[in-house]
């Protein structure tokens, strides 16, 4: 996975950490989650806020 799969990120976020309100996630774990995902690929740097947004919303869509 790359940081542009948000939807595939955010239901391995889900499965993982299936306890977790994604509105309350800090910025940094959930850097720190995605990038210590087995299927995550890509360069830890090119993450942003925007990236890691994206995926929250992605995340709350899954638990709706």
């Amino acid at each position: 996975m790359k940081w542009t799969d948000s939807r595939d990120i955010a239901i391995e976020l889900s499965d993982t950490y299936p306890d977790v309100d994604p509105k309350a996630v800090r910025f940094t774990d959930l850097h720190r989650w995605i990038t210590e995902l087995e299927d995550f690929d890509d360069d830890p740097e090119r993450s942003n806020e925007r990236i890691l947004e994206a995926i929250i919303m992605c995340w709350m869509d899954e638990l709706d």
